[in-house]
């Protein structure tokens, strides 16, 4: 059994047998319909995911891996705010007629800022970091910038990722962990989309920096299912977990700017079928 598959079913039991139901209150998001888009949800969901003994892809349905790092490269290595930039379609409803999300995810990335060190942008001060001073409790980023929200087509998700090194008390290399913290998830949407990718960009940081990538720890703070997902989710949670897929990266690339998705080598991901059509909330 997978273990991300395992985390995943007792998230979603438990979302949807104890969660808060939001219906009939006020809303944000609706349906392509016009419908109001209501949820169950769940307060302060923190699950963890160590690397080191295997990487969290669900096997209920199929992750695209690599169309996921490539979104995460969009962000953290092209910086970029354009949907043009980037291969999938997932933020073609919130892009301008020109491809542009607004000031959000990559534009934050790629603005740098005064250090006594220089001039950098988050991502690079973070390989910085790392690199020179690993130990720092001051390594993350932070794309949510109060004074550009009402620049953005949609205020950011997975807005924080914090790093932390500890040591391997066999090999004595130091171990990379991350914090993923994010505000709200849809959790058939995305759930396990931001866990692989945020894994991928773990594993991506430590190979730079000659680490062993170790945990992954995602924190969500509003963490839902709406309302037309619910029957989706049930008959997903209802399907035997698959062993997990081994995932690795291409062993030559040491710079973080040189890794395209097709350095994320995936094997034996045996998975159920894929589910299709899922509606979205906008």
């Amino acid at each position: 059994m997978s273990y991300a598959d395992d985390v995943f079913i007792k998230m979603c039991r438990d979302i949807i047998d104890n969660g808060v139901d939001t219906s009939g209150e006020k809303v944000r998001p609706h349906w392509p319909d016009g419908a109001l888009a209501y949820t169950v949800k769940r307060f302060g969901v923190v699950n963890r995911y160590d690397l080191r003994k295997e990487f969290p892809a669900l096997t209920l349905r199929r992750t695209a891996i690599k169309s996921a790092t490539d979104e995460v490269l969009w962000i953290w290595q092209r910086k970029s705010n354009n949907i043009h930039d980037l291969k999938s379609h997932i933020w073609d409803e919130w892009a301008d007629p020109d491809g542009s999300i607004g000031k959000a995810y990559g534009y934050q990335m790629q603005i740098k800022h005064q250090y006594r060190e220089g001039m950098m942008d988050q991502v690079d001060r973070v390989i910085w970091d790392l690199t020179h001073n690993p130990y720092s409790r001051r390594i993350l980023t932070n794309i949510y910038n109060f004074q550009d929200l009402h620049e953005m087509n949609l205020y950011p998700c997975a807005y924080s990722m914090t790093f932390n090194c500890t040591k391997d008390p066999e090999s004595g290399r130091l171990v990379l962990n991350a914090i993923l913290n994010q505000r709200s998830q849809d959790v058939l949407a995305a759930n396990n989309w931001n866990v692989v990718q945020y894994s991928v960009l773990l594993m991506m940081m430590a190979q730079v920096c000659d680490m062993i990538p170790g945990e992954l720890v995602h924190v969500i703070a509003d963490c839902h299912i709406y309302d037309r997902h619910i029957p989706i989710i049930e008959e997903l949670i209802s399907r035997e977990p698959l062993p997990a897929p081994a995932v690795h990266l291409n062993p030559e690339v040491r710079n973080f700017y040189d890794f395209t998705p097709d350095d994320v080598i995936v094997e034996n991901y045996q998975t159920h079928e894929q589910i299709l059509d899922i509606p979205i909330a906008i």
